[in-house]
């Protein structure tokens, strides 16, 4: 299951809104839908939670690059809304890469196919996996003016947007739109 907020600071403090991401398919798209939220360009927040698994942070800051943070690249990988965040940028591929040509090669540098000698017997197949690291990817110091440091940011689980708005200070706020 997921949960998707978004939040905008405003002169008067922080507003909430539901997001759907139904229609977004890219992150240009989330940027969009960001920068609609403050007409002011203010400083947006799209915080999307997928149960117990991973959570991400897309920060907007008026019509500067948005600034990314996914919690586990790898379980984000495995969901269309991860998919949304997960550009060859933020994972540190060329564009031009082709996945399927990284995906040949095992993280031991064998081709697939050739023994490696897995020491836990665990190889598990999975096509994608070996591009896409396990844990965090992007910018932990996304919310440090905010008031979450990077390592808070990267100790966060279970209910990571909860956390966040609680530093945040808009908990109540959030819950609005829980």
């Amino acid at each position: 299951m997921y949960f998707t907020a978004l939040l905008a600071r405003t002169e008067d403090g922080w507003e909430a809104s539901d997001t759907e991401l139904d229609d977004v398919e890219t992150l240009s798209d989330l940027t969009d839908l960001a920068r609609e939220a403050s007409p002011d360009e203010d400083t947006v927040l799209v915080l999307i939670e997928q149960e117990d698994a991973w959570f991400g942070v897309v920060r907007v800051d008026g019509e500067e690059d948005p600034r990314i943070y996914v919690s586990d690249a790898a379980a984000a990988a495995r969901s269309s809304y991860g998919e949304i965040l997960l550009t060859d940028e933020l994972l540190g591929r060329d564009p031009g890469d082709d996945v399927a040509d990284l995906d040949a090669l095992d993280l031991d540098g064998t081709e697939d196919g050739e023994p490696d000698d897995d020491a836990d017997g665990d190889d598990d197949g999975d096509a994608g996996e070996s591009s896409v690291p396990h844990g965090p990817v992007g910018d932990a110091e996304v919310l440090d003016d905010l008031g979450v440091s990077e390592k808070e940011l990267r100790a966060m689980s279970g209910d990571a947007v909860g956390e966040i708005a609680e530093a945040l200070g808009v908990s109540e706020v959030l819950e609005t739109v829980r």
